[in-house]
């Protein structure tokens, strides 16, 4: 029982981190400053902080990013949570991916260098436009975690059927709401949040190209272990859904209803 309770702990400390680095991802990439009275150690931000040159920005900024980039895809294949099940608790495994990535997502936000170098910037209508396609990608992405199971995405629902004595139902697959019109509504929604600003500085740029190409190579990384588990059922889903751009036009085909949710 003390390790059950200690499993959840565990989880519930790593959703934490998660909430924390979420909420703070959407004022980092928004350049939403937190008022100085409130904390000014916390007005660091995509492009807002101290001077840096600019090869220096580039190279930290692309190690930071590539340091969550690797993190992220290695630790979401099968053969590393092969590994890993040899010395962490499969209720843990979820809740250790969550912990590791919120934590490196924090450390890229402090470390951050700003390149505020002016790539276009609108106003009026325009810009009006572009901050609601950025608040529509992170809703996009929100809800669709919860599309598929929040708390299981998250390594909570692990945690608390470890602490019920309860085992892991076998994962199902399904396209609900979103995933039937794209395959991976979370990324499209990142993708939204990332390049829609109505003020694109150089670090911004930066920063949404090296995610883009990360979430395009991480997704065939992802597709290719979904085949693998769930055969043909997911190799017809892609033939009739389109991966990150909707179709404005689709035949409606019935067949499956059987999830897919996003791997770690």
């Amino acid at each position: 029982m003390v390790s059950r309770v200690l499993i959840l702990l565990y989880a519930l400390v790593s959703y934490a981190l998660f909430t924390v680095s979420f909420l703070y991802a959407l004022g980092f990439v928004g350049n939403y400053v937190v008022p100085s009275s409130i904390d000014k150690s916390i007005d660091k931000l995509i492009d807002v902080g101290s001077p840096a040159h600019l090869s220096e920005a580039i190279v930290v900024n692309l190690l930071l990013m590539s340091l969550f980039a690797i993190q992220h895809s290695v630790m979401a294949r099968p053969a590393f949570k092969q590994w890993s099940a040899k010395f962490l608790p499969a209720a843990c495994q979820r809740s250790t991916y969550v912990l590791l990535s919120s934590l490196i997502l924090l450390l890229l936000f402090w470390q951050w260098r700003p390149i505020p170098t002016p790539i276009w910037q609108t106003s009026g209508l325009a810009a009006w436009l572009l901050t609601g396609v950025h608040w529509l990608g992170w809703l996009i992405a929100f809800a669709s975690t919860h599309m598929i199971d929040h708390f299981d995405l998250f390594g909570l629902r692990q945690a608390f059927l470890a602490w019920r004595g309860a085992e892991m139902p076998s994962q199902s697959f399904r396209t609900p709401l979103l995933y039937k019109i794209v395959r991976h509504p979370l990324m499209l929604g990142f993708l939204l949040a990332f390049w829609a600003t109505p003020e694109m500085t150089a670090g911004h740029l930066l920063f949404a190209l090296a995610n883009t190409a990360y979430i395009l190579i991480a997704l065939r990384f992802e597709e290719r272990d979904l085949i693998a588990e769930f055969g043909a059922t997911y190799q017809q889903y892609r033939q009739r859904v389109p991966m990150l751009v909707p179709r404005l036009f689709m035949r409606r085909q019935t067949g499956d209803r059987r999830p897919v949710g996003e791997s770690q």
